[in-house]
């Protein structure tokens, strides 16, 4: 499942917040022919390339017979540039959407040679990099659909993110520097690295934080665990659906992709500045916001704000009507969400 994708080498990669990625790759997957019109769908917190196919396919919006669609990994998903295939290097440099956005548009119209999109979409932090690329290379894109995501991490998504760094720093005796920030230790010269029984126990740990995030309230109140996805109790979820996912990756990998999601702000870029209301309006492609009605790390207020900064007419908002929390927008779980989903997308291709 994780061999079936290429990578592209960028050489030494300078990162927007200083420092460079030395012989930096990007790990991709292209589905459909180059002569079709593309559609750039980049990977989320923790997914592999493959974890991104559960939308596409014959019976899908994003069917291969129609688009070129280019799938690229987020540095530090482990098929990208990321510590665990980089182990070398410690402590790993920080890397900001900005980063991936512009090692995706090197691979896209440099290696891939597409000159122009007809769309760029994606789930989570998926949904962070589609609002990068549509302000940092406004004119690229046709289209852009960001579910379940923001253009800028909010205050309150970074400290839920502090909790899931620090069950990962506590397992190896080491805690949180700050929103973004890789920890080294008391001694800054010295990196404490993660060993096999600090990897369990913070792997397991941070399923556990995370367990009260992904999903919503209310789908813990209808047992949905049980009912939709065959959990017997809460328990056996937090260890057979939580714990297990978590421990199939890696923690190094985690807090790089954890840091990147809390430094996410589309305006912190020129020529925005960390203007947020310029940045949103500097968005030329025609979006459809989609977030879910109970997610708990984007919540739909803070998707009416970015819509209501765009120019008039061009940025829709639709709320997914969804118990399932962050988990509405992926990765293909609830079923009629998923349905729900792929009618939206298919609507908005085929009326812009």
């Amino acid at each position: 499942m994780s061999g079936d994708y290429q990578t592209y080498k960028l050489g030494n990669f300078k990162l927007q917040r200083g420092g460079e990625l030395p012989d930096a790759f990007i790990a991709y997957k292209t589905l459909g022919d180059p002569s079709l019109p593309a559609i750039v769908y980049p990977t989320w917190y923790s997914g592999l390339i493959a974890s991104n196919l559960w939308l596409t396919g014959a019976d899908k919006t994003l069917d291969p017979a129609k688009y070129y669609i280019i799938i690229p990994a987020l540095f530090g998903n482990g098929e990208s540039a990321s510590p665990s295939n980089m182990p070398d290097l410690r402590p790993f440099p920080e890397i900001t959407f900005y980063d991936n956005v512009r090692a995706q548009y090197e691979l896209v119209t440099k290696h891939l040679s597409v000159k122009h999109a007809r769309a760029v979409l994606g789930w989570s932090m998926g949904a962070g990099q589609t609002f990068q690329w549509a302000t940092q290379y406004p004119d690229f894109m046709d289209l852009v659909a960001p579910f379940c995501g923001a253009a800028k991490t909010s205050e309150h998504n970074q400290a839920m993110l502090e909790g899931v760094k620090s069950a990962l720093y506590a397992a190896k005796g080491t805690s949180s520097e700050g929103v973004g920030k890789q920890h080294l230790s008391s001694d800054k010269d010295q990196y404490v690295r993660f060993t096999e029984e600090s990897t369990r126990a913070g792997l397991k740990a941070l399923g556990r934080v995370y367990s009260g995030w992904g999903f919503s309230q209310a789908f813990y109140r209808e047992k949905l665990y049980k009912k939709a996805l065959g959990f017997k109790d809460i328990e056996d979820f937090m260890v057979n659906f939580w714990e297990a996912w978590a421990c199939s990756k890696d923690p190094e990998n985690m807090l790089v992709m954890a840091n990147t999601w809390q430094l996410g702000d589309c305006s912190d870029q020129e020529p925005y500045n960390g203007d947020f209301r310029k940045a949103m309006e500097g968005i030329q492609a025609k979006a459809l916001v989609l977030p879910a009605k109970t997610d708990l790390y984007f919540p739909p207020e803070d998707s009416e704000i970015e819509v209501q900064n765009m120019r008039p007419g061009v940025g829709t908002l639709k709320v997914f009507p969804s118990i399932w929390g962050h988990w509405a927008g992926g990765p293909g779980d609830s079923k009629e969400d998923v349905k729900w989903l792929d009618k939206q997308l298919g609507d908005f291709f085929a009326h812009n």
